[in-house]
């Protein structure tokens, strides 16, 4: 079941959501939750989606069987989405607006905010008692879910919202005599409820990071806002930098100390940190920087998603030096995904980038806990006790691997020399074309060589026999394995790369090989997946599902397209 609650912004259409979120998780059923809004901050339309079900789900429906309209514009926006059972919640009062029917149920909910609190203000709990009146789910779940969701504010505003939802819940349970959206309630599985910002907040945590720097720029902003909120308990500082460039230096001194470092922005503003990537580069200072991609160019839309940024994040910077790019796929990946950042990037000395978008950023799952035996945190600099022994120190030691052993200034009695000149061993400035050479094997082919053997390996699902299979990256995971799961006459598989640099070249060369057909999804218009696997396998697929209008992906549309795909041969 799908529940879309839309209005303004500024209305609470987030608040009713989480709400209804915790109440269908306290009764152990699963969950996704999106957020749609505007770049604006009253006005507009916003909407939140809800989608609920006894099994887990991974990303949205294109229909909404309960839409609950806080204002009269969302009646005329969202009534092409509703299911065809489904339900549209209005105040025909408030509105001025006369519609009736089966599909609609009339709820005076700001008249019931008037009388719980004595302001329309609180309307939106209001309808979010009339919501959950229509599940027939029980209204304790509500109060509980209530009181966390306004733990912060005084006793009597939770009183008053509480209030209001009781009103509204009861005059479902007293006008609202179907049971077609009535949910079975189990018991609470004691999971968590998370997004994947929220997600690589608490990866960063655990990878050990203790300085973050990021200038506010969305949809990445929540990371810098979570980890402010854990700064005190995990002894982090967090600094808003003046811009993005300020940031990433920022980061890389830090990391040149041997403090873990982070930082997080979108599209233009890594445009920003690209210079500072090189830097990093050239310095060999590991740092770990998150791309939460939207519409671009310049400022495109600046509060939806796209997956556009692939080609960008694996070549960004001037000249060559290794790199490793994460693009996680569900909330668990960006979990680990970031502890295993901030590892890779001091094992080798690197940049790592974290390939995320508004759709994951923003969407949150029910999951189970992390299992902290996966996310372990490993060091790969010369410990307090072994750097009182150092001597004749060379930050750029030439060794076999490529990887010189990594001091922390000041834990030895060497000075160290760092350039972002070419430079020798010692770190010293040098136009010697041998020493070049080798500098440049070490930061490049060396390093890739390594990066390569621990590159995250494709996830491949129902691929034995499939009459095509889709392939994708980030994002595009829940969607890709709800189509696959719900498709039927057609055998449908999928791939999903959670790591798109190093490619995992032979990896997708052996599973797109026994393929019958294969095609990319993304959300973009380029098709840069299929063009980065022609690159690196010299596989062509047989086409691409795209979509670039802002909007992610939902499992009705891309079954309907993929029938199509498979049905109709190349795109």
């Amino acid at each position: 079941m799908t529940i879309k609650i839309s209005g303004e912004a500024g209305q609470g259409m987030q608040a009713i959501s989480t709400a209804l979120a915790k109440v269908f998780k306290k009764a152990g059923l699963h969950i996704f939750m999106n957020q749609d809004f505007m770049s604006r901050i009253r006005g507009g339309n916003n909407f939140s989606q809800l989608r609920v079900s006894e099994r887990p789900v991974f990303t949205l429906k294109g229909k909404s069987d309960i839409t609950v309209c806080l204002d009269k514009g969302s009646i005329s926006i969202h009534k092409p989405d509703m299911a065809e059972k489904g339900i549209m919640i209005t105040d025909r009062q408030k509105f001025g607006t006369e519609e009736t029917g089966p599909g609609f149920f009339d709820a005076p909910f700001y008249d019931m905010a008037k009388k719980a609190g004595g302001s329309e203000l609180f309307a939106n709990s209001a309808a979010c008692g009339v919501a959950a009146g229509i599940t027939k789910i029980s209204f304790r779940l509500v109060e509980e879910a209530l009181k966390e969701i306004f733990a912060d504010k005084p006793a009597d505003v939770i009183k008053i919202n509480i209030a209001a939802a009781k009103l509204g819940y009861d005059f479902s349970a007293k006008y609202f005599r179907s049971d077609a959206f009535a949910v079975k309630e189990g018991a609470a599985a004691g999971n968590l409820l998370m997004n994947g910002n929220e997600a690589i907040t608490l990866g960063a945590i655990r990878g050990g990071c203790k300085f973050y720097s990021a200038y506010p720029m969305s949809p990445s902003t929540s990371i810098m806002e979570n980890l402010s909120r854990y700064a005190k308990d995990f002894n982090i500082i967090v600094e808003q930098a003046e811009d993005e460039i300020a940031a990433i230096n920022m980061i890389i001194g830090a990391s040149f100390a041997g403090v873990r470092s982070m930082c997080a922005t979108s599209g233009g503003g890594f445009a920003l940190m690209v210079e500072g990537l090189s830097l990093a580069g050239m310095l060999e200072t590991p740092i770990v920087a998150v791309d939460a991609q939207r519409p671009a160019p310049a400022t495109g839309f600046p509060t939806r998603t796209e997956q556009a940024d692939l080609d960008f994040l694996i070549h960004a910077g001037h000249g060559e030096f290794a790199r490793a790019v994460f693009a996680p796929g569900t909330v668990e990946e960006a979990f680990y995904l970031t502890v295993k950042a901030f590892n890779l990037a001091e094992k080798y000395q690197i940049p790592v980038l974290i390939m995320t978008d508004q759709h994951l950023a923003d969407s949150s799952r029910d999951i189970d806990p992390f299992d902290m035996d996966k996310a372990k945190v490993e060091r790969h600099i010369i410990s307090k006790e072994d750097s009182k022994k150092v001597t004749g120190y060379k930050r750029y030691q030439l060794t076999e691997t490529g990887v010189s052993p990594m001091a922390v200034p000041s834990w030895i009695e060497d000075v160290i020399y760092a350039d972002s000149d070419e430079h020798t061993e010692e770190g010293h400035i040098t136009e010697d074309g041998k020493i070049r050479m080798s500098m440049v094997d070490k930061r490049f082919y060396k390093k890739m060589a390594l990066l390569s053997r621990e590159v995250e390996e494709p996830t491949a699902y129902n691929l034995s026999g499939a009459d095509m299979v889709l392939v994708g990256f980030g994002s595009t995971y829940g969607v890709m394995k709800e189509a696959c799961e719900a498709t039927q006459g057609k055998k449908l598989g999928f791939i999903h790369l959670s790591q798109v640099w190093p490619f995992p070249s032979d990896h997708i060369a052996g599973l797109l090989k026994r393929a019958k057909k294969a095609v990319t999804v993304e959300n973009n218009a380029g098709a840069q997946l299929a063009k980065l696997i022609r690159r690196s396998t010299g596989i062509e697929v047989d086409g691409s599902i795209l979509k670039y209008d802002g909007r992610p992906f939902n499992a009705d549309f891309l079954k309907e397209k993929a029938s199509e795909a498979v049905n109709n041969g190349r795109r």
